[in-house]
């Protein structure tokens, strides 16, 4: 199992990313709502992931970066559970949606049930 987040998983490109938000499907288990599509990627890569925490619920840099950083870590360690098997490439977008602080482990809770959300929705 591949335990990493590199370079080529993270969603880095604005076309993509404004057409995730125009054309996405969304699911959500509170505080964590994801917005999925389903693509091709150039790389081969089969996920592509962004974390987003709203500005306006977090006015503080530091509060949303420290929700940012445990988002990407209970992605990163629930990936391989999930998609290790996967063959069909997405964009995910993952938003924080509570106005609230959050610890890891709820964090890493609410994404184990988002991810099962979505494999039961879009078993392939």
């Amino acid at each position: 199992m591949n335990f990493k987040y590199s370079k080529k998983d993270k969603l880095k490109s604005k076309k993509l990313i404004e057409q995730l938000f125009t054309e996405g499907k969304a699911l959500s288990v509170f505080p964590l709502r994801l917005v999925y599509l389903k693509t091709e990627f150039e790389d081969k890569s089969i996920l592509k992931t962004g974390v987003s925490v709203s500005k306006r619920l977090h006015k503080t840099a530091v509060s949303r970066n420290s929700i940012k950083r445990l988002l990407r870590e209970a992605y990163r360690l629930n990936k391989p559970l999930y998609f290790n098997n996967s063959s069909t490439s997405y964009a995910f977008m993952i938003l924080y949606l509570s106005k609230d602080g959050t610890t890891f482990d709820t964090l890493n809770d609410s994404m184990k049930m988002l991810f099962k959300k979505f494999l039961d929705k879009n078993a392939d």
